[in-house]
């Protein structure tokens, strides 16, 4: 390729370094659309004669077939997909293939095919998404009346639904998707036809290809053209969010799975067992779930320092966007599924979340509200109040609800017999009727929506 050029051919190590066929090699199909569009526009403008862009059609679909069926052959010497693309090309039809880089270069072609694919790739992380909220919404219908402790700092802190909780998760995950769509949007401007940096002076149509490739409109600067990968960067971003997502949900998954919990219990498809424990039960899954969100922001942090001092248009430090992209995606995907599985399957004890639920003294909170609607007084003062019966109850070792009328009444004579309406676990859920809460009426109002907006309704 640089024979016009260069008078030797670079080192072996300069091979190595400078080629990106071993991972670019995923973006052949979208090489191959993009070329397919370049060349009917170059066609349709008159740039190239039509008989020789029916010639270079045909050899790409073929390309695509031979790819589709055998893989591809690395050449270190070809550099890259769009070198190892045209080579064929020029097999197969031959010096007629030269004509289908006109009025393009590697800088515009790369950008596109990158955009193709990253575009591709945020559709695919979408469906993935949508599965795990169906799992999730059809889990917390299950169990929107089934009560578990909620937590603060990993405290018993009130009594919740787990139905509420799952659909927490939820919440979550279409934030993600809002993510995910809002960089897709603005990554849907093609880059084809910017050329190196400068535009060309062929009399090309950018609206032909962009429409032909799905592109809302082409990019209005040919230096930005190039030169961006603020949408690789935006699909980091989003996945490594996401990741944390997916990571803070494993992470309850391996709590809620262990012994003293108890909440739990994972099924053998997504378990392991020990080489010398045979009793053991391990959640694998969760905690390479939970794993896998480090080296997704790894990934996002590497592009971001890749990105940081470059200046305009293209320079080759920009090879390195690609890797970071693929290796997040794959892990996001993997997690993705391995999250949705174990979600589908997971078996709950009820009868143990409910146990642990009422420990802890978490309806304080009610006899505290409970205070300042049925007695009159100050939240603060009834916050006092609260923290008196709570020493009490714990230095009698009872619950709240264990108390007698006449132990409340000694701390304060205000305290009459209806206290005892709101001490239980049941009652504390059930009154949490504001929008939003954890009362299970509630719960199935917010389950109600999401199934409408994911059009999963009965």
């Amino acid at each position: 390729m640089w024979g016009g050029r260069f008078a030797d051919g670079p080192s072996s190590i300069m091979r190595e370094i400078n080629a990106s066929i071993p991972f670019d090699k995923k973006l052949w199909r979208q090489d191959i659309r993009a070329s397919l569009a370049h060349v009917a526009m170059l066609a349709e403008t008159g740039i190239v004669e039509a008989e020789d862009a029916t010639q270079i059609i045909q050899g790409l679909n073929q390309i695509a077939q031979e790819f589709e069926a055998k893989g591809i052959a690395e050449n270190l010497d070809l550099e890259d997909i769009h070198m190892h693309v045209e080579a064929r090309l020029a097999e197969i039809i031959g010096p007629v293939a030269g004509r289908l880089h006109t009025a393009r270069s590697r800088n515009d072609q790369v950008a596109t095919d990158f955009k193709l694919w990253v575009r591709d790739a945020m559709d695919m992380v979408d469906d993935a998404l949508e599965a795990l909220q169906s799992v999730l919404i059809t889990r917390a219908e299950e169990h929107a009346e089934t009560i578990m402790p909620g937590f603060t700092h990993l405290q018993s802190a009130q009594p919740v639904s787990l139905g509420h909780h799952l659909m927490a998760y939820y919440e979550m995950f279409r934030r993600d998707r809002m993510r995910f769509s809002d960089a897709r949007s603005r990554l849907n401007e093609s880059p084809l036809g910017a050329a190196a940096l400068a535009g060309t002076g062929f009399p090309i149509d950018r609206n032909k290809t962009a429409v032909m490739l799905g592109f809302d409109r082409p990019t209005s600067n040919s230096l930005d053209s190039v030169s961006d990968r603020d949408f690789a960067l935006d699909y980091l971003m989003a996945a490594t969010q996401c990741s944390l997502h997916l990571s803070r949900l494993a992470e309850e998954f391996v709590i809620w799975a262990s012994q003293p919990f108890g909440f739990i219990k994972l099924p053998d498809s997504f378990s392991t067992g020990s080489s010398i424990m045979p009793q053991k039960r391990n959640p694998d899954a969760a905690e390479l779930v939970r794993g896998h969100s480090g080296r997704i922001a790894g990934a996002m942090t590497a592009l971001v320092m890749t990105m940081k001092g470059l200046p305009l248009a293209y320079s080759k430090d920009m090879q390195d966007d690609k890797p970071p992209v693929f290796e997040a995606h794959d892990l996001l995907g993997l997690s993705l599924s391995a999250m949705t599985g174990m979600i589908a399957e997971v078996a709950f004890n009820e009868v143990k979340m409910r146990e642990l639920a009422e420990s802890g003294f978490s309806t304080a909170t009610d006899f505290a509200d409970w205070l300042v609607r049925e007695a009159k007084l100050p939240f603060r003062e009834a916050h006092h109040v609260t923290g008196e019966v709570v020493a009490l109850a714990e230095k009698q070792g009872c619950g709240l609800a264990e108390l007698t009328l006449e132990q409340f009444q000694i701390i304060d004579a205000r305290i009459s017999k209806n206290v005892f309406d709101v001490l239980s676990i049941d009652a504390s859920v059930a009154s949490r009727l504001s929008y939003g809460g954890t009362a299970p009426n509630q719960v199935k109002v917010q389950i109600g929506q999401a199934k409408q907006d994911l059009g999963l309704e009965d």
